[in-house]
């Protein structure tokens, strides 16, 4: 049945089923531009993975699966890099405190806990705005209205911001502080999740920046290489749960998906691809929540940390 044994989960997986889901959230990142962890760390979790361990080796495969993508749009010229860089600079930051944060929680106990609530919220939240906004914009497309009432550019509150920066790849001119804090937020889910982000920063990018669908793909995946790699750093030296077995085979499949990706999502239109995004995250919101709600198999366990006491 080609199963392989993984020696920091202590468990065998099936390597064709490993290698498929790889290649899967690699599909996944080149198409939308996301690191695609959304979906591979719950995948990771349903297939007997430890939370903590399915969060580090995801985040380390979403680094492959990341770069595979972001060479295709740097090719194409869809990559803003001065915005890239102060989304990176941000999500270091809330890297960092990310993953303290869940080395804390590891040692309470309620690591798996906290993850499954974060997932179902932000999920279910970002999933819900944007189904309702693509739904919109694929009815004004086919009214003969623009598929945007705002066009790329235009913001109201954030004018008003300081420490403003140009951007020309996205044509903006406006504050540093919100790419910052998007960048922090997305550092943080990171770590927490073991995601590439991109459910928050692409939406955040289209509706709160106004930067171009095509650059923002481009310009989320190259900020998704840095932040992951540097959450991955993090867990392999401070809390040891990185599966280097787990994450060479999810590599290898998510690189190879992220060519085939790339080249889908040129087929589609920007809010088509924000529609199937959407419905992605709301299933994967959807499962995690029955899991949450129906009673458990086994109703007392104990702790690994209680575990020979």
């Amino acid at each position: 049945m080609l199963q392989v044994y993984l020696p920091v989960a202590e468990i065998s997986v099936n390597l064709l089923v490993m290698l498929g889901l790889g290649a899967a959230v690699g599909f996944l990142s080149g198409m939308f531009g996301v690191g695609g962890g959304f979906l591979l760390t719950p995948l990771l979790m349903f297939s007997g993975i430890p939370p903590a361990i399915a969060v580090a080796t995801g985040a380390n495969q979403i680094v492959a699966s990341s770069v595979s993508g972001a060479l295709v749009q740097w090719r194409r010229g869809n990559i803003d890099l001065r915005m890239g860089f102060v989304l990176i600079v941000g999500g270091v930051a809330g890297a960092l405190a990310g993953v303290l944060l869940v080395r804390v929680l590891t040692k309470l106990g309620q690591a798996d806990l906290f993850i499954s609530l974060v997932y179902v919220t932000f999920l279910g939240i970002i999933g819900s705005l944007m189904l309702a906004e693509s739904i919109r914009a694929i009815r004004r497309a086919r009214a003969g209205k623009p598929a945007s009432p705002r066009k790329p550019g235009q913001h109201n509150w954030i004018h008003g911001l300081p420490l403003k920066m140009r951007f020309p790849r996205s044509r903006l001119y406006i504050s540093a502080i919100p790419p910052l804090v998007i960048g922090a937020i997305v550092g943080l889910l990171s770590s927490v999740l073991g995601v590439g982000g991109g459910f928050i920063v692409v939406p955040a990018m289209i509706y709160l920046l106004r930067m171009p669908t095509n650059v923002v793909i481009g310009t989320s995946l190259f900020q998704v290489i840095f932040v992951t790699a540097v959450v991955t750093l993090l867990y392999a030296t401070m809390n040891h749960t990185l599966d280097v077995v787990l994450a060479f085979i999810l590599v290898v499949g998510g690189v190879i998906g992220g060519q085939f990706g790339a080249n889908a999502g040129r087929r589609l239109k920007g809010e088509q691809l924000r529609l199937l995004l959407a419905v992605m995250v709301l299933a994967v919101a959807t499962r995690l929540l029955f899991d949450l709600i129906l009673s458990p198999t086994d109703l007392y366990s104990l702790a690994p940390e209680m575990v020979g006491l």
